[in-house]
C-alpha cells in the first residue's frame, strides 16, 4: 500500500527492485532488438548507436527524493517510488543527422503506446540565457498488438523511456553532463558554456548541410550520365550535358557510371573517394567520359581473365575495384602502370600477350 513514509517506501522499493532485476535486464535487451529490427525494416537514415541500461537501485531513489518527495508530501499524497520511475529501463538511440531525430520518433510512436514526450531541444531553444543538450525523450509501453505477441507478455509492465539524439547532441550531452555547478557558474564561464553550445548546433546544422549538398551533387552527376549516350559522347542538343562530360572524373560522376557497368556490386562511398583519387594520381586530367570509355571498350576482356584467374583459384577474389584497375591498365599501359601492383600487372600483362598469341 501506498503510503507518506519515506523509510518505509524505500525499503519497498529496493525489494522490488532487487525481486524484478532480472526481468527489467530481459526487458530492456528485448526493447532493443525490437527497436533496432524497426529500424532496418523503416527507411529512417543512419542510425549510429542503439544503447540500453537499467537505472541503478539507489539512483532510482535519490531521483524520487529531489523531483517528487517534498511536492507529494506537502500535498500529503501517499505514494509508491516505483510509480515515478519511467526511466528505470532507459534506451539510447543516436542518428547521424539532426533531422532524423523526429524521423525515428514517428516510427518508435507508431509502434509503442506514448506514455510522455519531451523535447529538450525546444526548451533550450525557448530561452535565450540556458545551455544544455538537446533531443527527444519519451516515455513508452507496449502497444496492444505487440503486448499480445506471446515473448513480450512478461514485459506488460516494463515501461521504458527513449532518448533519440543526433550524433553532435550525444556529444554535447556527454560534456554537457561534465560541467559542475550549472546554477552556481559564473556568468562570464556560463557564456562560455553558451557559445561552445552554440558550436556545437552549428555544426549539427552544417553536418545536415553538407550531406544534402552532397546528396545534390550526387544527383547531379546521375542525371547527367543518364544524359549522355553510352559511348560518352554528349548530346548535341545540351550545352549544360557537353560541359558535364568533360567534367574531370570525381567521386559523384565516378559511382553512376560504375554502378551502370556493375550493378550487383556495392560501392561502398569512402572507397571510392579512395579510389578515385588513386585514378587522379596516375592521371589528373581523366575525364569521366574517359571512364565510360575504358570500361566500355574493355570490360569484356577483362571479364575473360578474371573468368580464367577465379577459375584456377577458386579461393581468390576479383571485385569490381580489381576489374576497374585492370580496365584502366588496359587503356592506357603508360599512364596507369602503377594501378596495378607489379605482380598482378605482370601476370594480366602475360595473359594478354598468350591471348594475342593464341589469336594470331
Amino acid at each position: 500500500m501506498p503510503s507518506l513514509d519515506f523509510e518505509q517506501e524505500k525499503a519497498v522499493f529496493r525489494k522490488y527492485y532487487e525481486s524484478n532485476r532480472k526481468q527489467f535486464a530481459a526487458a530492456k535487451n528485448s526493447y532493443i532488438a525490437l527497436i533496432r529490427t524497426l529500424i532496418r525494416q523503416f527507411d529512417v537514415g543512419e542510425v549510429t548507436k542503439i544503447e540500453g541500461r537499467v537505472k541503478d537501485q539507489e539512483e532510482c531513489i535519490k531521483k524520487f527524493q529531489r523531483k517528487y518527495q517534498s511536492k507529494l508530501e506537502a500535498d500529503e499524497q501517499p505514494y509508491e517510488i516505483r510509480d515515478f520511475m519511467s526511466d528505470l529501463i532507459g534506451i539510447r538511440i543516436v542518428c547521424l543527422y539532426e533531422d532524423q531525430v523526429s524521423v525515428v520518433s514517428e516510427l518508435l510512436q507508431r509502434h509503442f503506446k506514448i506514455l510522455n514526450v519531451t523535447d529538450k531541444t525546444s526548451a533550450v531553444e525557448s530561452t535565450e540565457d540556458s545551455f544544455g543538450y538537446k533531443g527527444l525523450h519519451m516515455d513508452l509501453a507496449l502497444n496492444a498488438e505487440t503486448a499480445s505477441q506471446p515473448k513480450y507478455l512478461p514485459h506488460l509492465d516494463s515501461c521504458f523511456e527513449v532518448q533519440i539524439r543526433s550524433l553532435i547532441q550525444d556529444a554535447w550531452s556527454l560534456l554537457d553532463h561534465k560541467i559542475k555547478y550549472k546554477k552556481s557558474i559564473p556568468i562570464d564561464l556560463k557564456r562560455r558554456i553558451n557559445i561552445l553550445s552554440a558550436l556545437f548546433e552549428l555544426a549539427d546544422r552544417e553536418f545536415k548541410e553538407i550531406r544534402n549538398a552532397t546528396a545534390d551533387l550526387m544527383q547531379q552527376a546521375t542525371v547527367a550520365t543518364i544524359s549522355e549516350p553510352l559511348d560518352g559522347t554528349p548530346e548535341s542538343s545540351g550545352q549544360a550535358v557537353t560541359a558535364a562530360g568533360a567534367k574531370a572524373v570525381n567521386a559523384f560522376n565516378f559511382l553512376p557510371i560504375a554502378r551502370h557497368f556493375f550493378r550487383d556490386f556495392h560501392f561502398d562511398d569512402y572507397k571510392v573517394d579512395d579510389f578515385v583519387q588513386d585514378i587522379l594520381e596516375q592521371n589528373g586530367e581523366f575525364k569521366k567520359s574517359d571512364l565510360h570509355r575504358c570500361l566500355k571498350q574493355n570490360l569484356k576482356t577483362v571479364r575473360d581473365y578474371r573468368d580464367q584467374i577465379l577459375a584456377e583459384n577458386p579461393d581468390k577474389t576479383f571485385s569490381a575495384y580489381t576489374s576497374i584497375r585492370h580496365c584502366l591498365y588496359l587503356y592506357d599501359q603508360e599512364t596507369f602502370a602503377r594501378i596495378l601492383s607489379r605482380r598482378p600487372r605482370e601476370r594480366f600483362a602475360g595473359w594478354l600477350k598468350a591471348s594475342r598469341e593464341s589469336m594470331a
